[in-house]
């Protein structure tokens, strides 16, 4: 399917990451040009051009798309949402294939598996991502196998390279959710992996304003032909981006680095300090990145507890942004049973870490003494 033409200024692949964060997806210079790329909103386009309707594409779109392709080293495609990427994704399976997939992830993706095999469209899988033996013995017959590393909201971590070998050696597609780690921290593309997703409404927006999610493949004859399938699908659910959601989350991207810097620096802090909090029975840290999830004494009521308790900190369902959000998890139906009732997830933000600190033990003993 034909693209909207999007003239940009070239980024030099040796380029740190962080430059090309802050590089990529710009307008050609020329004198007078701007340095940010237009907000394009039209439904339709002049007739003989390179697209003919916005559902196709659109220049704001494409300006992102090279900014996070960039980043992950390979070829971008936006969605309307996080769940649209992984809706597309899951639609490279045949009908009544396979898919392997961890047991605790994200739970849009999970419950999308659960549905796809309630009507018989698919078989799922669920694997403890962590135990790479147990998810290769799964592969046999598959048609595509999900990554999460870390998992929403266990934080377990995946041997990517060794499970995409096995997979391919079967045949396999493999793709990996990259939200929580970011490609500040994990480029799958270059283990092996066949695409990426992220929910771009997390870490690469960053500031909890817009909803958009994303689809990368590497940028090589194969990957290029799953793009063409996942663009397919993309115009014909019409699971598309605004261009205005687009535009805030190129602005949003060109912090990426600085924002998970800092928000890195404050999960380091905090996890060792809740490791000692008398009120936690257990801390949940990959060991980088900004997401952490612990498990409160007291049960479900007492995590609520902390979460209703907080001033500093969000209580919210989300993740990624500026701020930091805490939230037990359990509180959905869809989420995973193996998921503890007390286990609080965490998106450490940007703020101050003391402040960060001060005022989650605070609800933590607050919490307890009830």
């Amino acid at each position: 399917m034909t693209e909207p033409v999007h003239e940009s200024h070239p980024t030099d692949p040796d380029w740190h990451a962080r430059t090309r964060a802050v590089a990529a997806g710009r307008p050609a210079r020329h004198t007078g040009a701007p340095v940010n790329p237009a907000v394009t909103f039209t439904s339709t386009y002049i007739a003989d051009g390179p697209v003919n309707y916005a559902r196709v594409g659109n220049p704001t779109w494409t300006a992102l798309e090279e900014a996070i392709g960039a980043l992950e080293v390979g070829e971008a495609l936006t969605f309307g949402s996080g769940m649209a990427a992984i809706a597309a994704v899951v639609s490279l399976v045949p009908n009544g294939g396979t898919v392997v997939a961890a047991t605790h992830a994200y739970n849009g993706t999970t419950s999308l598996l659960r549905e796809r095999a309630a009507d018989g469209s698919l078989e799922a899988r669920p694997v403890d991502i962590a135990d790479t033996a147990e998810v290769v013995a799964a592969l046999d017959g598959a048609d595509l196998l999900i990554i999460e590393s870390p998992t929403n909201p266990m934080m377990e971590l995946a041997d990517i390279p060794a499970l995409t070998a096995a997979a391919h050696e079967r045949g396999v597609l493999v793709a990996c959710d990259n939200t929580f780690a970011t490609p500040v921290l994990q480029q799958p593309l270059r283990d092996g992996v066949d695409l990426v997703v992220h929910s771009v409404t997390k870490y690469l927006a960053g500031h909890s304003d817009v909803l958009l999610g994303a689809v990368v493949t590497p940028a090589d004859e194969r990957g290029r032909a799953l793009r063409e399938r996942v663009l397919r699908h993309r115009t014909l659910a019409g699971a598309i981006p605004g261009p205005m959601e687009a535009y805030l989350a190129l602005r949003g991207l060109r912090t990426l680095h600085v924002r998970m810097e800092r928000a890195a620096g404050n999960a380091a802090v905090l996890a060792g300090r809740l490791g000692d909090h008398p009120a936690v029975e257990r801390v949940r840290y990959p060991g980088s990145g900004a997401m952490l999830a612990i498990e409160v004494r007291g049960g479900p009521e007492a995590a609520e507890r902390v979460s209703a308790g907080v001033r500093v900190w969000t209580h919210s369902t989300s993740l990624g942004g500026v701020e930091s959000q805490i939230e037990r998890r359990r509180r959905y139906e869809l989420e995973a049973v193996t998921v503890p009732e007390n286990l609080l997830r965490l998106s450490v933000g940007i703020e101050h870490v003391e402040d960060l600190w001060d005022d989650l033990s605070r609800a933590l003993d607050a919490a307890v003494d009830d």
